[in-house]
């Protein structure tokens, strides 16, 4: 192991990073609003009824309602557009963490002679990186949008 975990700042950071993360992609789930999207923000969101005490009413505020509706897709909408937002701050405040810190050294070897600058070369190959993933997903997006959507989601 690397012992990330032992600067607590980066690694709490990074956790809360991974869970934005991937309640951007729930909420991102739900948007078709077909079949498995309704059915999987009815059973995800039922699990927070788990929560003692406030788990019910928590449910509740999330749905806009007694049920899944239009209000929830609304919500996760909204939750859709902001957390990307709240993701860059946070990756933000993660990177000035990481700095500050440093990254571990799981070897623990210090050569300053096999060291490249960041600019030009890791900048250039890291928006060589975006550029090729930015074609990529926006040919995906605009030649073939139902290429990735589940089948059962086209069910009325």
């Amino acid at each position: 192991y690397y012992g990330s975990y032992l600067y607590k700042e980066t690694w709490n950071i990074g956790v809360v990073l991974l869970l934005l993360v991937m309640m951007t992609a729930f909420v991102g789930y739900v948007l078709p609003w077909g079949q498995m999207s309704f059915w999987g923000a009815t059973v995800i969101t039922n699990l927070l009824s788990a929560v003692p005490y406030v788990g019910n009413t928590l449910v509740q505020w999330i749905w806009g309602g007694f049920s899944v509706d239009n209000a929830t897709l609304t919500r996760f909408f909204a939750f859709h557009f902001l957390l990307p937002f709240i993701v860059a701050a946070a990756t933000v405040i993660h990177l000035l963490f990481l700095h500050q810190t440093g990254s571990n050294n799981p070897l623990g070897l210090n050569s300053d002679v096999d060291k490249v600058w960041f600019h030009p070369y890791f900048s250039y190959k890291d928006l060589l990186g975006f550029a090729v993933l930015l074609i990529a997903l926006t040919s995906l997006a605009l030649f073939s949008p139902n290429l990735l959507g589940d089948p059962d989601n086209f069910t009325p």
